[in-house]
């Protein structure tokens, strides 16, 4: 999910907003972005069940330093990535720093995939096979082209470290499919807020052919273990079982 101001899109969301739309839709855990770092660490504080990710951008003087000044905090849970509108390519020697970081803190990083020229599936791949231990989420799994859907597949399919995440990608189908090429537990909701709707990211999983049990994994438990997080009353003690959360980990418009 997103919070802040996004002009480029003409879409918001502030604090306020974020913490009403996970209440009307049943989303009781999730991670949130923006290139404002400092504003998003103000907002996890206070919303009930939010966790961030790092906006990190390695074209930005001291970006690194910044990005694991952020990562101490321990609401933060990852790193997210948007090639396409900070302007680099995936397997830039600059990301190089960053994610032997993440695979040193055993952390996720969500990148932007879908949009060419720099988050296209096998653009990705680059920097997957230079760092084949790199947890990594291809946000929106090729997003609204079918020859990256496939792709984004076929990517998480080749690397058994890579995890597809569902918001914006249009075909339910696809989600089915991804479940059963890449493994139950690589796939991952996504609701994209505020550039989607959660109530037809949620929708979207529900109708995708997935028996229950596995629309419940893809629906929470795979990003709980994923990021680490425990059912909980907030940032808080741990509350119930893992089937009773929906955790969306979204990525980002482009």
């Amino acid at each position: 999910m997103h919070v802040g101001e996004f002009p480029l899109f003409n879409v918001s969301l502030d604090r306020d907003g974020l913490e009403r739309t996970m209440r009307e839709n049943g989303i009781e855990g999730g991670v949130v972005f923006h290139p404002d770092n400092a504003y998003v660490r103000e907002v996890i504080a206070s919303v009930p069940g939010a966790y961030g990710l790092v906006w990190a951008n390695p074209r930005m003087p001291d970006y690194l330093d910044e990005t694991l000044r952020f990562l101490d905090d321990e609401r933060f849970l990852g790193v997210k990535l948007h090639p396409l509108l900070d302007g680099y390519h995936p397997n830039d020697p600059a990301v190089h720093p960053l994610i032997e970081r993440l695979i040193e803190r055993d952390l996720p990083v969500l990148i932007h995939c879908g949009h060419p020229i720099f988050t296209l599936p096998w653009s990705i791949e680059e920097l997957i096979v230079s760092f084949p231990e790199a947890k990594v989420i291809l946000g929106h799994m090729g997003h609204g082209n079918i020859i990256y859907i496939n792709a984004a597949i076929d990517v998480a399919a080749r690397h058994p470290k890579v995890y597809l995440e569902t918001s914006g990608m249009p075909m339910h189908t696809k989600i089915a499919e991804a479940v059963e090429r890449v493994g139950p537990e690589r796939v991952l909701y996504g609701s994209d807020v505020p550039f989607h709707h959660p109530a037809v990211e949620i929708a979207k999983v529900r109708v995708s052919g997935l028996p229950p049990e596995l629309v419940e994994r893809v629906l929470g438990a795979n990003a709980r273990a994923l990021f680490g997080i425990s059912v909980t009353d907030g940032h808080g003690a741990s509350t119930g079982s893992a089937g009773e959360e929906e955790v969306s980990s979204s990525g980002s418009k482009g």
